[in-house]
């Protein structure tokens, strides 16, 4: 049975035949590609001269010399001057008259792909009819027999006009599909209004980068599309590019709490109208967490260095106050000074619990996230907080299903949310009221957390000034830091704390933290615990076995090389300093040398600072001290393949 190449040829060399005209085609190299029956005739080439790969130079050769192109004195140099013409090719169209009387037409047009396709017409009758029109000159007049001769012309240029607008029109065709399909492929919403701000262009993007949005929006105006509170925000930016400029603008979507990037560009062609404007959004959730969590390191380094210089000294102070005013305290002194020394006493005592939180928000601190139950937190929570309220204080904690455990720091989370909820009971005095902190999952993005209470809201100067380190309405009862570590362990993982009065009455927090799904547990599997510390290496060993793993102990590296080849080995968890001369870090890199394809992980409790850890961290996994059992099981899971991975 013929091939499918075998039969399409077929039909083409069928079709070609059909043809009463003579064709061919050259290709870019001037080889004959393809010609019809009809070209051999009307030439009377042999039949090496028709057949595949026949040079363009001979063909011409051969006509040369039978006097097609009328006498020449030089046939080679009638031969180059039209092979050099073939090379710089141009679509034309001519008429001349054969050696054997014969009149054709001669139309050529160029191909995509390089080379060209010529058609012959015999169009002797033509001429014929012309003649006799010329012969019956004194029936017409001279001015309309040429006339006739330039329309009868006309039109076969017309003709080879309108197959040129064909495959112009194919080649268009096929671009604008391509370029859909490019503007599909991007990871952004890319559309184009009109002057009335009408949605003229849009890919099928505008869903998965501003969710619940209609999925066609053509002819609908940006308000219609997007909502009001959305348009709101660009169409400064949509006026702008209608007046000529090009801006770039990034807003947050309030329905799914997105950040979105929008370039806005004028459609204008040289000095011409501005015809719409060009619209390209883009999702930068991520890289907005990402860079707000940049900032606030970058926020807290200058902080300790500003501040620890300080700490140091007023520590030293206070400890010079401290123990002058205990001598003075044992002193026979009146009451009224016994009295003074006791406030003193007390005044400086909370300077130094001001310090150590001075320390806490302004020291380097790296967020330790683990996989959270949130429903198990909110118990804790309830539990930890409900001790610092009074019988007057009603608590309530509503955590929806978040679908599964998240990965959060509980400790940072936990503090933040009993102080956010020991402000609360202080807003709200004496008669006490009702507060509630609720958990919900925002768009899949966020993992929101909200304390609402009964209190009088915040005031004006509150609402913009209450995240300022050292900002308090207590008086002297207040150390401003609160809300400011809270503050500060949002921006640390990415998030943000927003505050908010309620109606008709009380205060509302919000806090916002990158939601991060807890990936699959890490299958169980043969682990080498390479630690010299008896102690530790039987607390790591624990925690191992809890999560499932064979172990196996070594307390040196040479004892551990030994064991690295064995069959089955998951993971190598090391310390980075072991008995012997021989470190962690270079059992590491033995091990790497050798090939070895079990992952090493680094543990240590060096400080950054300290160059074996730097070098550690340059090629290895490295795992900081201390840890539990949730953070070393969130630390493998990223190393080790999980069970449905497995």
């Amino acid at each position: 049975m013929p091939s499918v190449e075998e039969t399409h040829a077929g039909l083409v060399r069928a079709g070609l035949n059909l043809i009463q005209q003579a064709l061919s085609i050259f290709d870019s190299n001037l080889r004959l590609a393809v010609s019809n029956p009809r070209f051999q005739t009307m030439f009377d080439f042999p039949d090496a001269l028709v057949a595949p790969g026949a040079a363009f130079e001979d063909v011409i050769r051969y006509q040369v010399l039978r006097g097609e192109y009328g006498p020449v004195e030089n046939v080679e140099e009638a031969v180059r001057v039209r092979v050099d013409a073939a090379r710089a090719f141009v679509p034309h169209y001519m008429e001349r008259q054969r050696a054997n009387g014969r009149w054709i037409s001669v139309e050529g047009a160029p191909l995509p792909q390089g080379g060209w396709v010529t058609v012959y017409t015999d169009i002797t009758e033509v001429k014929l009819q012309e003649g006799l029109l010329r012969a019956r000159s004194e029936e017409l007049s001279g001015e309309v027999l040429a006339h006739a001769q330039r329309l009868a012309q006309a039109n076969r240029q017309l003709a080879a006009s309108n197959t040129a607008l064909e495959e112009a029109k194919r080649e268009l065709t096929e671009m604008e599909a391509r370029t859909r399909l490019t503007t599909e492929m991007m990871p952004a919403h890319i559309a184009h209004v009109g002057r009335d701000l009408r949605y003229t262009y849009s890919n099928r993007r505008l869903n998965s980068v501003l969710p619940g949005r209609p999925l066609n929006i053509l002819g609908l105006t940006g308000r219609e599309a997007l909502g009001p509170a959305t348009f709101a925000k660009i169409e400064p930016n949509l006026r702008q590019a209608l007046a000529g400029e090009a801006t770039v603008l990034e807003f947050s979507d309030d329905d799914s709490g997105r950040r979105i990037r929008g370039a806005f560009t004028p459609d204008r062609l040289g000095d011409g109208p501005i015809n719409g404007i060009y619209i390209l959004s883009m999702d930068v959730t991520e890289e907005v967490q990402a860079r707000a969590a940049l900032t606030q390191t970058r926020k807290r380094e200058l902080a300790a260095q500003l501040t620890s210089g300080l700490a140091h000294d007023f520590s030293n102070l206070l400890t010079i106050i401290l123990g002058l005013q205990s001598r003075l305290e044992r002193a026979a002194l009146p009451p009224e000074a016994a009295d003074l020394v006791q406030a003193t006493l007390a005044a400086a005592r909370r300077g130094g619990v001001l310090l150590e939180r001075i320390g806490s928000i302004s020291g380097k601190r790296a967020l330790r996230p683990v996989a959270v139950d949130l429903a198990a937190f909110g118990a804790e929570l309830r539990v930890l907080a409900r001790a610092a309220l009074p019988d007057t204080v009603v608590l309530d904690i509503r955590i929806d299903d978040f679908g599964g455990p998240v990965l959060l720091d509980p400790g940072a989370m936990q503090d933040a949310l009993v102080n956010l909820i020991l402000n609360a009971r202080d807003a709200m005095g004496p008669g006490g009221g009702r507060i509630v902190m609720a958990g919900r999952a925002v768009r899949d993005t966020w993992a929101e957390f909200t304390v609402a209470d009964d209190g009088p809201g915040f005031t004006a100067e509150a609402l913009e000034r209450g995240l300022d380190p050292f900002f308090t309405t207590k008086g002297g009862e207040g150390s401003g830091l609160g809300l400011a570590m809270v503050y500060d362990h949002a921006n640390l993982a990415g998030g943000s704390v927003r505050l908010a009065n309620r109606v008709p009455r009380g205060a509302l927090v919000t806090l916002r933290l990158p939601l991060r799904r807890v990936v699959a547990p890490t299958a169980p599997g043969l682990v080498l615990l390479v630690e010299d510390s008896d102690e530790i290496r039987e607390s790591v060993r624990g925690m191992l076995q809890d999560m499932g793993h064979a172990v196996i102990e070594a307390v040196s590296a040479d004892e551990a090389e030994a064991l690295a080849g064995l069959p089955g080995l998951q993971l190598i968890l090391s310390d980075i300093n072991l008995q012997g001369a021989t470190s962690g870090v270079v059992l590491a890199e033995r091990l790497a040398a050798a090939g070895s394809p079990v992952p090493v992980v680094l543990m240590t409790s060096l400080p950054e600072t300290d160059p074996r850890r730097a070098r550690a961290a340059q090629r290895f996994a490295l795992l900081p001290k201390p840890f539990d059992t949730p953070a070393l099981a969130g630390f493998l899971s990223r190393l080790i393949p999980s069970e449905t991975a497995a």
